[in-house]
């Protein structure tokens, strides 16, 4: 069986890690691959290797560097759909979904191909006393990405490109559940003329996380996944000195107020809490129904919830996949079966879905519930499944209160026609990214995305302005030469003459 492995100093290693894990193809419930576990000495090796390229690749001008990053972009969408069918294979999702995915990654690449005017630092010409004084951003060193099964080529590109284009060298550890990705993009940047040890790859595990955490040649991490582990990363990082960035876990809401367009709302609902089978962090996973709003769109949303086609992603007319481990999906129906023993009204069970000959394959039905409560376990925990929480509130103010006190601030969105409404609530929610009238509000390339409270650890969003900052050291210089010199010794605080 094929063994996945690493891409160190420029070349797929040949693999030496006793520990290996399985890779699936989740519509099929077959073992594909199998995935190396990296070693300590395997990522030691990748930092030296790292270590190594980042004098010359720091010196390297910006223009040279965006230049690559221009030609890596002609190669990603030369290679789209075949990077898509490497997610759907491994992932799950639909291929219509992994295109985008795609695409949104290379609209990452696109903003990077900038980076020469977005490096610029700016310049005040004689403050005082014949001195200038002007800042520049220099990169940080050698960084890191550890990245998240649901988003293997997109949530690396959120970092690398960036960090790359910056002037770091890079080391990405991604999911050992769809590995694969990450090493055609490790090929797609040699051929674009990367040089060697400026990007690797390194598969693993905790080891392998802990490894790059310990290293002290990593100037920087990285983070997306669960609260949990990003917590985790982010105490152990800055602990060591290390820059961190470090992206958990969400409870996305979406409010639809009693004037909102019905119709519009459940297609957003739909789209947004069963798209990728609910495995996004930005997936809704809690509809709140205003007022009087809510027996209307529950009858709307159980009748799409029972009609959606949920199949093989690689089948065009599937709009669901599988989850994308049988342990996920075990996972997710026993938050299933809590939600019937706490008390919230079942509409739709997933449970038991079966695609025919796919019998194997991990599939769960969309699953509805009405009458959840906040104190309810399927309204705390983020489940990251096909699961949607139905939460009557009577007025915005109560929608608005009861989010705000959810630990997760990730994301949110408001469906209306008040621009009163709108304008409200967008001020007054204490989360991340919000939309109106949009039901998954990730931002583009040059905003950047993050989320509030322990959505986010670290100062830093990802990706646009957000990620020129996390990636580069600020410095200012102040430079006087010596015919502007006065005379003796200066002994209070400079100022402006």
């Amino acid at each position: 069986m094929k063994t996945i492995g690493h891409y160190i100093d420029g070349q797929t290693t040949v693999v030496t890690s006793a520990r290996t894990a399985p890779v699936f193809e989740p519509a099929t419930g077959r073992i594909a691959a199998q995935v190396a576990l990296a070693t300590v000495a395997e990522v030691n090796a990748a930092v030296e290797a790292a270590t190594a390229a980042f004098p010359a690749w720091a010196e390297t001008s910006p223009l040279k560097r965006s230049r690559i990053m221009f030609k890596f972009k002609e190669l990603l969408d030369r290679h789209h759909a075949e990077l898509a069918a490497t997610i759907t294979r491994e992932h799950g999702k639909v291929h219509s979904d992994a295109m985008g995915e795609v695409t949104r990654g290379i609209e990452i690449v696109e903003f990077a191909c900038g980076i020469p005017h977005l490096m610029k630092g700016s310049h005040s010409d004689n403050i005082g006393g014949g001195i200038d004084n002007w800042s520049l951003r220099q990169p940080m060193g050698v960084v890191a990405g550890i990245t998240p099964f649901n988003f293997p080529v997109m949530v690396p590109m959120w970092m690398f490109p960036l960090a790359i284009a910056c002037g770091n060298t890079f080391i990405l550890k991604p999911s050992e559940r769809d590995p694969s990705a990450s090493l055609m993009l490790a090929e797609l940047l040699q051929e674009a003329g990367l040089p060697k040890g400026v990007f690797n790859v390194v598969q693993g595990d905790k080891t392998a996380v802990d490894a790059l955490i310990a290293h002290p040649n990593v100037d920087a991490l990285s983070f997306v996944g669960s609260t949990p582990i990003a917590h985790y990363i982010y105490s152990e990082g800055t602990r060591l000195g290390k820059r961190v960035q470090a992206l958990g876990g969400a409870k996305n809401h979406l409010v639809v107020m009693p004037d909102a367009d019905l119709e519009q709302a459940t297609d957003a609902l739909i789209g947004a809490a069963y798209g990728s089978a609910g495995e996004r962090c930005m997936a809704i996973s809690v509809a709140v129904a205003v007022g009087d709003v809510g027996d209307l769109l529950v009858e709307k949303l159980a009748a799409r919830a029972k009609s959606l086609v949920i199949g093989d992603g690689t089948d065009q007319t599937s709009e669901m996949g599988p989850l994308v481990t049988a342990a996920h999906k075990e996972k997710v129906e026993s938050y299933i079966a809590n939600g019937v023993k706490e008390g919230a009204k079942l509409l739709v069970d997933g449970r038991g879905f079966v695609v025919a000959e796919r019998e194997q394959g991990f599939f769960l039905g969309a699953t509805l519930f009405d009458h959840v409560t906040t104190n309810m376990t399927i309204y705390r925990d983020e489940i990251f499944g096909p699961v949607l929480a139905i939460v009557r509130v009577p007025d915005l103010s109560s929608a608005v209160n009861m989010i705000n006190a959810h630990e997760f601030g990730n994301g949110v969105s408001c469906y209306t026609t008040s621009g009163a409404v709108a304008r409200e609530f967008s001020r007054r929610i204490k989360v991340g990214m919000v939309g109106i009238n949009v039901p998954i509000p990730v931002p583009m390339a040059w905003h950047s995305f993050g989320g509030w409270k322990r959505s986010l650890f670290g100062d830093h969003h990802a990706y646009g302005e957000e990620g020129i900052r996390f990636y580069t050291r600020y410095k200012s210089i102040m430079q006087r030469w010596p015919d502007a010199i006065g005379k003796g010794a200066e002994f209070s605080m400079p100022v402006a003459k």
